[in-house]
């Protein structure tokens, strides 16, 4: 009998797994709570509005003898109050086109895990929603981006780099609209054209929607299920985390009318039973409120996007576009590293014994190198908060010791 020396090693997909772009400075931002200092928290996309009342009060009026587990697919009954949210929001959905998921995090493994093979390649817009990354390395799938620009305001690029990528071992492309992280809102026509690109070469279209109804000026998003002839190609992937205000619900849906999609998606949620109970009755009260419930809300996220906008371009040397839709912007900063410069805010700078906690914007890219002057900020603290953590940001910029000169600055200098 053969001796074997076994050495305990981490996976390749554990060793390859990346930290979480918006939490990547939450141990300095601990420190700093420690040390006294409030941080003013524009890193990850919680919003401080008030969960609706309607939620809670469902949890405290059920009568549960006993919390079981439900239908792999979600309840009967949340699956039909949520194919009507989704029927009075012109998307064409019937309870049976619903797999209901923990969170919109697992719509999204679920979509890549039953629509690409280990080593497939998913072609994604970036910057792009930071654990899209994760998820792919959990599915041994291989991300191929296609970069918009910061200039452009961070629209789709040309059809012609999307084309120029595929390869056979395409199968999918992916994008979040409204997008996290740019509040890009993708128009009709360009989602159709990448429609048309995905029918022409057999693709699946992945679209998640969790910021549907967060646009701004007059701007409407557009679900990729209500594309003629996308009834076999697209995936819509959901969650009421950011709908309602409620983040620690954990739960989402995905959406197909692709039969053998679903089928397959159906045996991934079996292996795990049942999507959270208590979460589908927090859902079924969210899909009974009425259209006019986001009307304030909205309104709300509308006035901290102008007044982020207004702050950040007042700042000198920053850049950033009108975001379009949900509730991020992405800024570039007249500094050398986003991500020195966000550890640096946490844990060497205060102003008035405050300071505030970012999200790189290098964790939003595939590409290396890019992102290394950009920030994701999320506008979900009330205004008051909101502007004071950005006096904090103008104020750290100014003192800042890898401050840069920013390009259109020398030019100008140099022109002199």
């Amino acid at each position: 009998m053969r001796n074997f020396v076994y050495m305990l090693e981490i996976s390749q997909r554990g060793q390859a797994m990346p930290v979480s772009p918006f939490r990547k400075l939450a141990p300095y931002a601990e420190a700093a709570r420690l040390a006294g200092k409030k941080v003013y928290p524009l890193n990850i996309g919680q919003p401080d509005i008030q969960t609706p009342p309607q939620l809670l009060e469902a949890l405290r009026q059920a009568d549960i003898k006993v919390l079981g587990y439900s239908h792999g697919a979600g309840t009967e009954s949340y699956r039909r109050k949520l194919a009507a949210y989704y029927q009075q929001a012109g998307i064409p959905a019937t309870m049976d086109d619903i797999i209901v998921t923990t969170a919109g995090s697992e719509a999204i493994l679920f979509a890549l895990l039953t629509c690409l093979n280990p080593g497939d390649e998913l072609v994604v817009p970036e910057p792009f929603y930071g654990t899209y990354t994760a998820f792919a390395i959990a599915a041994g799938v291989s991300i191929v981006p296609i970069t918009a620009r910061i200039e452009d305001g961070f629209a789709l690029p040309p059809l012609a780099d999307f084309e120029r990528v595929l390869t056979p071992r395409t199968r999918a492309i992916l994008l979040c609209n409204p997008s996290n992280p740019t509040g890009y809102v993708y128009r009709r026509d360009e989602l159709q054209a990448l429609l048309g690109l995905c029918q022409q070469h057999g693709l699946y279209l992945l679209s998640d929607e969790a910021y549907r109804e967060f646009c701004y000026d007059g701007a409407t998003a557009t679900s990729a299920l209500t594309l003629p002839g996308g009834e076999q190609h697209v995936v819509v992937l959901d969650t009421i985390s950011k709908r309602y205000s409620a983040c620690g619900a954990r739960v989402g849906a995905l959406l197909t009318k692709n039969q053998a999609v679903y089928a397959a998606a159906f045996r991934f949620a079996q292996m795990r039973i049942s999507p959270p109970g208590l979460g589908m009755l927090l859902g079924e009260a969210a899909a009974e409120l009425p259209p006019s419930y986001f009307d304030e809300t909205k309104a709300e996220y509308q006035a901290r996007r102008d007044l982020t906008v207004r702050r950040l371009r007042a700042m000198p040397g920053v850049s950033c576009p009108v975001p379009g839709g949900a509730f991020y912007v992405m800024a570039r900063l007249p500094v050398d590293d986003a991500e020195a410069f966000g550890q640096w805010l946490l844990q060497e700078f205060s102003y008035q014994g405050q300071t505030l906690m970012l999200s790189p914007a290098n964790g939003f890219y595939q590409t290396p190198g890019l992102g290394r002057q950009e920030v994701r900020l999320a506008y979900v603290l009330n205004q008051a908060d909101l502007d004071a953590a950005l006096t904090c940001l103008a104020e750290a910029l100014q003192v800042y010791p890898g401050r840069v000169v920013p390009q259109e600055r020398v030019v100008e200098l140099e022109q002199a």
